[in-house]
């Protein structure tokens, strides 16, 4: 396998992760990236820029990271917050009257963030046009009743926080998510990411798929557990209908579901960008932070933990992030991000001052903890000594 990029001294073994995730895991097409206090230290990719393809990838090629897309989203509310322009302890029918219906009047913003709403459900799915519009697809959340009383429980908004957020954006700050993350997050930081694809971004984004994990040892391919797997074969389980919130199923390379503004499932990103961008919630990134360490202490704090009303696995999130758990091992106990569904990964850890971001083509059937990005996330606890 040919792989580009560098590595700094003491981060050979992410290289070496990185290689074998080609010759024994599958990877098809992939670039990891890893900052440190602010610096970048890894910077890799190989494969193809498509998983059917042969053109191989460059650097600066993008692809979906799905629900890694989450922590971005999650940014922008508690950016809102650190400007005091948001109360995250606030009901969310203050910001959107017409949520003040069907049970939901005690939701508040935290409740959203930490998936506690209790809307992960549709009672009428959008289909992927509908999913794309605004307007209608908050009026549908709107007059949904809660499947449990709101901040009692918590379960995973799979494809519902995108319109919870979003719609919580457009109201506070009058322009929508996608447009919010250009001007005060990418733009600034110079990422190479967005939430709603720019048509002239079109060309540097790959094609993804989903594919099998290796049969051979060296693949790791494990049997989810008996409950896991009845609650996705069962159409009527909270489960199965967080995810079908969008039924069909939307074609990931289509360009309309791409430049459509879906912050729970369609971000578009680099590797750089999404490690760049975790970088900037921590600490300066060329005269950029983000995220003021009350905030990071915030974001990490943990607001829900235990058995997940959706995910049917224990889960821990603080505000909008996934942390360091079983479902989701991450690089330490400090640790707080958002993978996305069968690849992606993006996080940050404060304590070692690590922000890392890794995306690919292939995308599996594991949806928390892949086992190409946890090869990747063992090689920097590797060259960081543990």
């Amino acid at each position: 396998m040919d792989v580009n990029g560098t590595v700094a001294e003491g981060f050979e073994p992410v290289r070496e992760a990185f290689v074998r995730n080609f010759e024994t895991l599958g990877d098809r097409g992939a670039a990891v990236t890893v900052y440190r206090d602010g610096h970048k230290v890894v910077d890799l990719w190989g494969g193809t820029r498509d998983v059917d393809g042969s053109e191989p990838w460059q650097h600066g090629t993008a692809q979906i990271v799905r629900s890694a897309t989450k922590g971005v989203a999650a940014a922008v509310l508690l950016l809102l917050a650190q400007r005091g322009v948001l109360d995250l302890d606030a009901p969310v029918g203050q910001y959107w009257p017409e949520y003040k219906a069907a049970g939901k009047e005690s939701t508040l913003v935290r409740h959203v963030l930490a998936h506690r709403a209790g809307v992960p459900v549709l009672d009428r799915p959008l289909t992927p046009a509908e999913a794309a519009d605004p307007d209608l697809a908050a009026a549908v959340v709107a007059a949904q009743a809660p499947a449990w009383e709101p901040g009692a429980e918590h379960g995973y908004h799979a494809q519902t926080y995108s319109w919870l957020t979003g719609e919580l954006v457009r109201r506070v700050t009058g322009r929508s998510i996608g447009a919010w993350i250009a001007d005060e997050v990418a733009g600034p930081l110079g990422l190479d990411l967005w939430v709603g694809l720019p048509e002239a971004e079109a060309g540097r984004v790959g094609r993804v798929a989903q594919v099998e994990a290796p049969s051979a040892p060296g693949g790791l391919k494990t049997r989810p557990k008996r409950a896991v797997s009845e609650a996705y074969a069962d159409p009527s389980s909270l489960t199965r209908r967080a995810f079908a919130a969008i039924t069909p199923l939307p074609d990931e390379n289509d360009p309309a579901y791409r430049a459509a503004m879906l912050p729970a499932s369609n971000g578009i990103a680099t590797a750089e960008g999404l490690a760049r961008f975790y970088a900037a919630l921590i600490g300066e990134v060329d005269g950029v932070r983000l995220f003021t360490p009350a905030t990071v202490e915030r974001a990490r704090a943990e607001q829900s933990a235990g058995p997940d009303r959706v995910l049917v696995v224990n889960t821990r999130f603080g505000l909008g992030y996934m942390l360091h758990g079983t479902a989701s091992p991450l690089l330490s106990p400090g640790s707080f991000g958002h993978p996305g569904r069968g690849g992606a990964l993006g996080f940050a850890d404060p304590d070692t001052g690590i922000a890392f971001g890794y995306v690919t083509n292939g995308f599996r059937k594991s949806v928390t903890a892949d086992p190409r990005a946890q090869a990747l996330v063992r090689a920097v606890r590797l060259s960081l000594g543990g």
